[in-house]
């Protein structure tokens, strides 16, 4: 199964619904670098050498990185969504699908049109 590095900005209930389907989420303040102002390049480059999928809604920033920094652990872009179970479900259905190493893959995670 999966694992993931949450962006700092990444809403903390995906993280635990995301886990309940036995992925293993390390979040930014569990590593002990939430509130120091790193930026998406030092984000991306952590998760990499944790080997673990960066979990974002920071979209833009992350989109333009996997071009500079194609070799990642997998980046795992989301639009923001009150969904939180949506937004984990849909995750997860991508991630299944798969079914292979997320190294070098940008994976977008779009909200539903409602």
């Amino acid at each position: 199964m999966g694992q993931f590095y949450s962006n700092e900005n990444f809403d903390y209930q995906v993280v635990m619904l995301l886990r309940a389907f036995g992925y293993d989420v390390l979040t930014s303040q569990e590593a002990g670098r939430a509130n120091q102002r790193i930026s998406d390049q030092e984000v991306l480059e952590f998760a990499t050498s944790q080997n673990r999928a960066v979990l974002t809604f920071n979209r833009k920033d992350f989109f333009k990185l996997h071009q500079l920094m194609p070799d990642h652990a997998g980046i795992i872009a989301c639009t923001y969504d009150t969904d939180y179970e949506r937004i984990a479900k849909r995750i997860h259905e991508v991630i299944q699908k798969k079914n292979e190493e997320l190294r070098g893959e940008l994976i977008r995670i779009y909200r539903p049109n409602t």
